[in-house]
């Protein structure tokens, strides 16, 4: 299994994302999380700061949109620069509709879970998605504990991906002590925030998960 893992900048320092980004050679992709104070209780950034960490990074960009009304936003962000764009189920009129647009515009679509959504629905069109994230805690915050009655959802979609070329994400509370627990239910793909950027060394923290996971 391909270990991905993602340092989220909601960590990082807000006045200088793009030498945070340069801590983090070893990352394989930067998380960037949009919030927009409706479909969760926190406000971020938007669109043209995505566009500008693309022209900046050297490492590609996962845009998790915690918004409302992805399927009219979520496209722009792939026109922006993003290497893949996750949107809510939640709160998509037509996910299968919105994933083929972030794809058409030029970027990896990816579906987002919260923890109490039901992850069926969404299985039998598998094929119409490139990522799905099992959010791990409920969406908004970082620095909250990870769930770990979760990983049964985590087992369902994967036993659900089978050989599929789609990566599977969780979000929340990934750590030193948790990442193992979350691998070996079938994730492959890692959010990580202070875990990564609350440490001396981010870039020697990104390698310590990996080694976490991959073990």
């Amino acid at each position: 299994m391909v270990v991905r893992i993602e340092p989220s900048i909601l960590s990082a320092d807000f006045t200088a994302f793009a030498a945070e980004i340069r801590r983090i050679p070893s990352a394989d992709l930067v998380h960037c999380d949009v919030m927009d104070n409706h479909f969760v209780p926190n406000l971020t950034f938007g669109l043209p700061m995505v566009q500008r960490l693309a022209e900046v990074s050297a490492l590609p960009l996962d845009v998790h949109l915690m918004i409302d009304d992805p399927d009219r936003w979520a496209p722009g962000y792939a026109e922006a620069g993003a290497h893949t764009v996750t949107f809510h189920a939640e709160a998509a009129h037509d996910p299968i509709a919105t994933a083929r647009a972030i794809r058409k515009a030029g970027a990896r679509a990816g579906i987002g879970l919260k923890p109490g959504t039901d992850a069926q629905p969404y299985l039998d069109a598998i094929d119409e998605f490139d990522q799905v994230l099992v959010m791990t805690v409920e969406p908004g915050f970082g620095g909250q504990s990870f769930m770990t009655d979760l990983m049964a959802k985590v087992r369902e979609v994967r036993a659900a991906i089978g050989d599929r070329d789609v990566w599977l994400q969780v979000d929340g509370g990934i750590a030193g002590d948790t990442i193992a627990t979350a691998a070996e239910a079938g994730a492959d793909t890692f959010v990580a925030g202070s875990a990564v950027f609350g440490q001396l060394d981010p870039d020697a923290a990104v390698e310590h998960l990996r080694r976490l996971a991959e073990a």
